[in-house]
């Protein structure tokens, strides 16, 4: 079964320093028919404009990532962990029991475009912590490339939930298939450009939920960015 979610559908908050697109409930949106879907609870498509940024502030039990498109995004926590986030980078961050962080665009001139996803734990009260891993260009082009799992595989950021993450980067012509199982489900987020998912036409900042058994094909259309996720 296929659902659709049309990036024209999301909620919308425009601060002036940050434009923000939710593919699900967050902050001053709420639609009880999107609060999240398996364990994705946040899809958040946020531009922060040159020298803004999000002020300190606490996460407890979460699992957030965050994947850059365009510019630097810089982090810091109370974990001790000073980063810059630039495209190609995955960064892990599992709230647990408690963590103070804060994002800021890295630049005084670029506008910082990204997307912060927010899963649910495996179990609560976990013990903080923080990882970032690159991925090039040539390790997604074509493919999917898993880039965070449950048990770290394969060089993946460590996700503490039973998931597989993967992106892929598409030219046109380009094909990808992923098997989901039976009892799994799977939601596909266009980041950038534009792809068939099967017979469908996704754009920038569409996204699908599936329920398995199903298998996804995903073919570029136009060069296109993409994450997909295999959920319990």
């Amino acid at each position: 079964m296929l659902t659709l979610r049309r990036a024209e559908d999301r909620g919308h908050a425009n601060h002036g320093w940050l434009n923000s697109h939710h593919t699900f409930s967050f902050g001053g949106y709420y639609d009880p028919r999107h609060t999240g879907f398996a364990t994705l609870r946040v899809i958040n498509e946020d531009t922060v404009a040159p020298g803004g940024g999000f002020a300190t502030h606490g996460h407890k039990d979460m699992e957030i990532v965050t994947y850059v498109l365009e510019g630097a995004l810089e982090h810091r926590d109370s974990l001790g962990t000073g980063s810059v986030v630039r495209p190609g980078d995955v960064q892990r961050m599992s709230a647990g029991s408690g963590v103070t962080h804060s994002e800021y665009n890295a630049s005084d001139s670029k506008p910082v475009h990204f997307l912060q996803i927010w899963m649910l734990p495996e179990a609560n009260g976990l013990t903080p912590s923080y990882e970032q891993k690159t991925f090039s260009d040539r390790d997604k082009r074509g493919v999917l490339r898993l880039i965070g799992s449950r048990d770290g595989r394969d060089g993946s950021v460590t996700i503490h939930q039973k998931l597989d993450l993967y992106a892929t980067l598409l030219n046109k012509g380009d094909v990808v298939r992923h098997e989901l199982a039976p009892g799994r489900r799977a939601w596909v987020q266009i980041a950038r450009g534009s792809a068939l998912l099967g017979q469908e036409t996704l754009n920038p900042g569409d996204g699908a939920a599936i329920v398995g058994p199903a298998s996804i094909v995903l073919s570029g259309t136009l060069e296109a960015e993409a994450l997909l996720f295999d959920m319990a």
